[in-house]
Formats: structure tokens, C-alpha cells, sequence
């Protein structure tokens, strides 16, 4: 996503947010066709509570992905990368503020060394990093929603709402940029055009394959596999980018690293744990031996 973004320029965030979830829609609907699930996704949009929570679910993820987007056009890959690093810690909390969940000590501890990580940074930056913190709020608060909608909605029909419910808007946005002259998908190249509809698969796909991988493999390796994503980026931003890396960012990321190594390490052992207590328990009076 980093390198694919400033592909696209002249066009501005918004711009790439609204052909992203048009040109998703389109990617969704065909892939519906294919696989002949378009009378799940009419089913959806069929039952209001359920089009409902995927519409608030559709304007956090679209909140997300335009802070993204507008963090990688303006030269701050480094902080996008931060605040999916930092998602875990603010899923956590949510847990906590919204469901009411109790944290096990260890996950207080990484919590509290998270919000230790982001003061090191404000200290040292001079600046609040609100678009690391608005990343990992809008993923963390649509995680949360789409946790409400997840049992009830498969991957494809789901998404395909979702980006339904905001395309009227997208499309009365494009339609206004293309009439004043400001948008970029009819005024430059053929190339420049494919690449902004290319959006769509860029968008559809990944989400697809995780959503698809996430029923087919243990909670716990997807949990170590989504620190992959951050990882790529925070490589981008500094190797590819060249970002500035002060000490107190270096601190920072070291802090919140630490934290996921806390959280993760106590997600496994507890795994573990579930695990052992549903093995079947020898009958009274004989050793497991037997």
C-alpha cells in the first residue's frame, strides 16, 4: 500500500478514498457473480439492523483508510505503520471500555506500556502522532463492529454492503470533482485511470484472502501474522522513504514492541490453556498413563 499510493497522485485522499470503495463495490459484485452469492449480499441489504451496523462499520473503515491514505501522501508512512502496531493495544482497550471484558494483568501491563510509547513519541516529536492514534481507533472501533456483524454476514456479501451503503455518496463526490474540474480520472492519462480503478482489486483482495485465511487457520497465528503488515510498512517508510527515525521515535516503537511482545506472549499462553482444559479427563481413580 505504501509504494501502490503515491502512484496515484495528482489525486488526493479523498479523491482515492472515493474511486477505492466505487471501484471495490464493482471488484465485490462481480466476484459475487462469480461465485453465484449474489442473493446473500441482496439478503443483506434486505435486513435494516444488519446494513445498518455494516453502514457504521463502512464510514470507520473509510475514515481509516483516508488518514492512511493522507499519511502516506504527506511523507509519514512511519506513523500509519505505528498505528497498526498499536491497533492490538487499542483493541484491547476497547474490549475493556465498550464489552465490559476484564484484562488478565498482562494485558494491563502491555496496555500501560503502549500509552507510555506515545508519550515518549509527543515528548520527543513535539507533536501528537494523531494519525498513528487515528489508524489504530478507526481499525480498532471497526474491528469491534464487524465482530457484531461477523457471524451473521460471510467475508464477501459483507464487504460488498459495506461499500454499497457509501457509493451513492462517493459517486455524487466524483461526479462533483469531475463538473469543476478538480478531479484527476477523466483530465489525465489512460494510465493514471487504470491505476485509480485498479483501487478496487487493491482493496477487495486482500481483505478477501484474510477473511477467507482467518477461518481456515489458528487464532493465535493470525494474530502473529497481522504484526506483518506494520512490520512491511515501518520497512517502507524507513528503507524505501527514508523517514526520519529521531531517538525518542526509536524509543517509541522499541516501547510498543515490547508491549505486543507482552500481549502476544500471554494471548499464546492462554490459547495454550483453553486447549488443555477441553482435553477429556482420565475417569476417577485411573492415571492419564492408562
Amino acid at each position: 500500500m505504501p509504494l501502490y499510493f503515491p502512484l496515484l497522485e495528482p489525486a488526493g485522499p479523498l479523491e482515492i478514498i472515493a474511486h477505492r470503495i466505487v471501484w471495490s463495490l464493482v471488484v465485490c459484485v462481480a466476484m459475487l457473480a462469480v461465485v453465484r452469492q449474489l442473493g446473500r449480499f441482496v439478503r443483506v441489504l434486505r435486513t435494516p439492523r444488519t446494513l445498518a451496523l455494516l453502514a457504521l462499520a463502512a464510514v470507520l473503515v473509510a475514515t481509516n483508510w483516508t488518514i492512511y491514505v493522507y499519511g502516506v501522501l504527506s511523507g509519514h508512512v512511519l506513523d500509519a505503520a505505528l498505528g497498526y502496531f498499536v491497533n492490538p493495544l487499542v483493541t484491547a482497550l476497547l474490549a475493556v471500555v465498550v464489552l465490559r471484558e476484564r484484562l488478565r494483568p498482562a494485558q494491563w501491563v502491555a496496555l500501560g506500556i503502549g500509552v507510555v510509547a506515545v508519550a515518549v513519541i509527543t515528548a520527543g516529536v513535539g507533536r501528537v502522532p494523531w494519525i498513528a492514534l487515528g489508524v489504530a481507533f478507526s481499525f480498532g472501533l471497526y474491528g469491534l463492529v464487524k465482530n457484531r456483524t461477523g457471524r451473521t454476514v460471510e467475508a464477501l456479501p459483507g464487504l460488498a454492503a459495506e461499500t454499497a451503503t457509501l457509493v451513492p455518496l462517493c459517486l455524487a463526490y466524483l461526479v462533483w470533482l469531475s463538473a469543476t474540474g478538480a478531479g484527476t480520472f477523466t483530465t489525465s492519462d489512460p494510465a493514471h485511470a487504470l491505476l485509480l480503478a485498479s483501487s478496487g482489486l487493491v482493496t477487495a483482495v486482500p481483505l478477501l484472502l484474510f477473511s477467507s485465511a482467518a477461518r481456515r487457520i489458528p487464532l493465535s497465528l493470525v494474530g502473529m501474522l497481522q504484526y506483518l503488515t506494520p512490520v512491511l510498512q515501518f520497512l517502507c517508510g524507513l528503507l524505501v522513504f527514508h523517514e526520519a527515525m529521531p531517538p525518542a521515535r526509536w524509543v517509541g516503537f522499541a516501547l510498543v514492541w515490547a508491549a505486543l511482545v507482552v500481549l502476544s506472549t500471554d494471548a499464546l499462553r492462554a490459547a495454550r490453556a483453553a486447549r488443555l482444559a477441553q482435553l477429556p479427563r482420565p475417569p476417577a481413580g485411573r492415571s492419564r498413563d492408562v
